[in-house]
């Protein structure tokens, strides 16, 4: 039976609901595999809707930019058109409460989740994907930093860390974000260590560094023969980070300021009047109005608190362009420590796609998932155990979306863009609520082969 024709705006809204959908059964096989780590412990006979099927109202939610579980049941329970695509792809009669989702979320373990949202950069990683990305076309860069996700003005769990605030105290949860970050503006969750006071001792304050040693030990287990490069800030320029790196086999860019370790600051200004030649400038920009040069150093000796010597170098970019319209020029300096042999031809890509790359955990990372519709710093809900399950849906949700967006799927059927991320998030709802879609077309949208490309970096 021919498919119905379909008007301008119900083919947009099509184009929208499968660059989503085939891009999550094209990479990861569909929801049902999306959630093959994750065991729900409720008995099958007891419930309507499956894990698979609430974890995927959930990344719903968040693709959708909804802000609120509430808005769930707002926006899609109820709905014929939404019934009608979840009935082809999952059998139920309508979408849950979300309520619902919350409730199941509560009795997850948060680590199987966790496991999920690996296991969905690892398939990319297996499937070459981001190959072409990868530093020196070796290394995978990881960038590694910490993030506020929630506040209240009271104590909310065991796990709360504190602080001052105005005279009044603040309790908070922040987490640690390893993400695998690429020059064409992926940023994908690797792995997330939560940054939380042990129940036995709630004012036991933990801390980022502390967190980065469980973090390395859990990323090694997950990918113990990945080729690596960290990319981090000066928190981390001390001899234990420079240990475990070294240890796992791991490299490193980490940025390097006057305050942090200022003995490597002085053997770096020492030895660079004696090697001259370790010297290349570059202008770049439009009208190569930017110039960058860059100097560096290697086999620097030295010999942390722990009395543990490490042989490193020191790479730095000195960067002058223009600043406004008046002609004034504005310089900036970075400078990063690293364990890679530093080179003429390597140190333009060290310094712009290992060190200063790091930028994009902030921008396109925390950014984005705080301001840019997926609203990181809400409480969806006040249990602690959900509250994990809905981060990692939000990693989950923001992950497809990068690779819905800059999939050729996408750019082919929307070759002029359609607006902002807030724009795209808003049309893919409104195909949702709206465009009714039969079952045969719905089938053959899932099971028709597809190939997605992506820009060069």
């Amino acid at each position: 039976m021919p498919f119905r024709v379909l008007d301008e705006d119900e083919q947009d809204q099509l184009a929208m609901i499968e660059a989503s959908l085939v891009t999550i059964y094209h990479f990861f096989g569909g929801p049902r595999e999306l959630f093959r780590a994750v065991q729900d412990p409720r008995i099958p006979e007891l419930i309507t809707y499956r894990w698979e099927v609430l974890g995927f109202v959930g990344i719903l939610m968040f693709l959708c930019h909804l802000g609120a579980r509430r808005q769930i049941a707002l926006m899609f329970r109820g709905n014929g058109p939404v019934a009608a695509k979840l009935r082809i792809m999952f059998g139920v009669e309508t979408c849950s409460h979300g309520d619902t989702l919350n409730e199941a979320a509560s009795r997850l373990h948060p680590d199987q989740m966790q496991e999920a949202v690996t296991d969905m950069t690892r398939t990319l990683i297996r499937k070459k994907v981001l190959y072409r990305y990868r530093l020196l076309d070796r290394y995978f860069v990881v960038a590694i930093d910490g993030t506020g996700r929630l506040t209240f003005p009271e104590r909310h769990c065991p796990n709360c860390l504190t602080a001052k605030h105005h005279g009044k105290t603040i309790y908070y949860h922040p987490v640690l974000e390893a993400k695998l970050v690429a020059p064409n503006g992926f940023v994908f969750s690797l792995m997330t260590e939560f940054i939380e006071n042990p129940k036995e001792h709630p004012n036991k304050q933990d801390c980022e560094l502390k967190a980065f040693y469980r973090l390395a030990k859990r990323l090694k287990k997950a990918f113990p023969r990945l080729l690596i490069c960290l990319s981090l800030d000066s928190l981390f320029a001390c001899g234990p980070v420079m240990s475990i790196c070294e240890d796992n086999g791991w490299k490193y860019m980490i940025v390097h300021k006057k305050k942090s370790i200022p003995y490597i600051q002085e053997e770096f200004e020492a030895l660079l009047p004696l090697a001259p030649e370790n010297h290349r400038r570059t202008r770049v920009g439009p009208q190569r109005e930017i110039k960058r040069d860059y100097r560096w150093i290697n086999d620097i000796s030295y010999v942390d608190t722990d009395d543990n010597e490490h042989s490193l170098g020191v790479l730095e970019c000195l960067e002058d362009k223009p600043d406004g319209e008046d002609g004034k020029r504005k310089s900036k300096r970075f400078r990063w420590i690293t364990n890679f042999n530093l080179k003429t031809n390597n140190v333009i890509a060290l310094a712009n796609r290992g060190g200063r790359i790091r930028w994009k955990i902030e921008n396109e990372g925390f950014n984005v998932q705080k301001n840019g519709g997926y609203d990181l710093e809400h409480a969806y809900t006040t249990d602690p155990v959900a509250s994990k399950v809905f981060y990692f849906l939000l990693q989950m949700a923001h992950l497809i979306a990068q690779l819905t967006q800059k999939g050729s799927l996408f750019r082919r059927a929307f070759p002029d863009g359609v607006g902002s991320a807030k724009n795209i998030a808003f049309r893919l709802l409104e195909a949702w609520r709206n465009l009714r879609v039969s079952a045969q077309r719905m089938t053959q949208l899932l099971e028709a082969p597809y190939q997605i490309r992506f820009a060069p970096p």
